[in-house]
């Protein structure tokens, strides 16, 4: 699992038929940052992912990838390696909050 940002949508007129009516989103994978875990950082690569929960543009989100991907109740027939899971309301490091959503 990762968390990243939304960062965009894709829209795709050609696809598989399993994949019709799937909301595509861009995501930015986020890390701590290592100088003082204070905040969450971008990592500058970006990946195109399955929405299963309604997330929106600029929300933090919980991925999987690969066949974790594929195990949501949604997601079982889809050809794809990489979902959204779930909204992050708050991430903490060491007892400290570094991430509330809405901040």
């Amino acid at each position: 699992m990762f968390l990243a940002k939304i960062t965009g949508s894709l829209v795709s007129t050609q696809k598989v038929e399993a994949l019709v009516g799937q909301k595509l989103l861009l995501v930015e994978p986020l890390r701590v940052d290592e100088k003082d875990q204070q905040s969450l950082k971008p990592t500058g690569r970006s990946f195109v992912v399955v929405d299963t929960v309604g997330a929106g543009e600029g929300e933090v989100v919980l991925c999987v990838q690969g066949s974790s991907a594929r195990f949501t109740a949604g997601t079982k027939e889809l050809p794809i390696d990489a979902a959204i899971i779930g909204i992050v309301d708050t991430v903490q490091v060491k007892a400290k909050t570094i991430f509330k959503a809405g901040e």
